[in-house]
């Protein structure tokens, strides 16, 4: 039986009309998706191949990126125009994306910018910068290098992801300046800071959709690991469901 496949959105540099932008992602999304036992396939933001994406592949990771979500895709303003840095082509790459993924039930791990496109679909809403508008001692875009963890985050009982990790509590690195403000009845809290600041969500009733405001790819406590291995066992699960062994489909 062949590795599962898993696609990986990547960020983007420079203006989105300038000829030398380039698509980029870290190496260590790819190795963590390797270490848990699938092939990573970084996806280019190409709108008119998007079905033919999910056609092949088995899973999907939203990546993070220093970018920011269009507060009009969840009703509201922008309130902190100096602290934003939209990319529009990325948001609805990945909002096509997350749409066909839902709706052929592909499993899917959103990270940090990917956690919070999850939750705006799902119909939340997002603080649109820490700071001002939920002030705390905590340090969520912190100073220290990513592969250091600097705070704790608490894990809902009996949440799949405190049933892949195996742990009530963990310590996580933290790079962000926008936060999911509440769950709701499609989207369950799994996780939170100290001071309750959500850290990670899950689409109920769906096979596999888990979101976490951190960077598990850093691999910064030794549990982070078991998520990328949970993640490519659901994507073998989903290709067996579907009468289709795990990587059959040509690229």
């Amino acid at each position: 039986m062949r590795k599962p496949l898993i696609g990986i959105s990547p960020d983007r540099s420079d203006e989105a009309n300038n000829i030398e932008s380039h698509f980029f992602l870290r190496r260590n999304y790819c190795s963590a998706v390797a270490a848990g036992g699938a092939i990573p396939l970084i996806l280019p933001y190409q709108m008119e191949l998007v079905e033919h994406y999910l056609d092949r592949l088995d899973a999907i990771v939203l990546s993070g990126g220093m970018f920011d979500i269009d507060p009009l895709w969840y009703g509201a303003r922008p309130a902190h125009n100096s602290q934003m840095c939209l990319k529009p082509d990325r948001t609805q790459f990945e909002h096509a994306l997350l749409r066909g993924a839902l709706k052929r039930n592909i499993p899917i791990l959103g990270i940090c910018g990917g956690m919070q496109l999850i939750a705006v679909e799902m119909g939340a809403r997002l603080f649109q910068h820490l700071p001002s508008d939920m002030p705390s001692q905590i340090e969520h875009k912190q100073t220290a290098t990513c592969d250091i963890a600097t705070h704790r985050i608490k894990l809902a009982k009996d949440s799949r992801l405190q049933q892949i990790l195996g742990l009530d509590e963990l310590q996580v690195n933290s790079l962000h300046h926008q936060a999911v403000i509440e769950g709701n009845q499609r989207l369950l809290v799994s996780a939170s800071a100290d001071d309750g600041v959500v850290e990670a969500i899950e689409i109920i009733g769906h096979r596999f959709c888990i979101g976490v405001q951190w960077h598990p790819e850093y691999q910064a406590h030794a549990s982070e690991h078991k998520l990328f291995s949970a993640l490519a066992a659901a994507a073998i699960e989903f290709r067996i469901m579907s009468g289709i062994l795990p990587g059959q489909g040509s690229l």
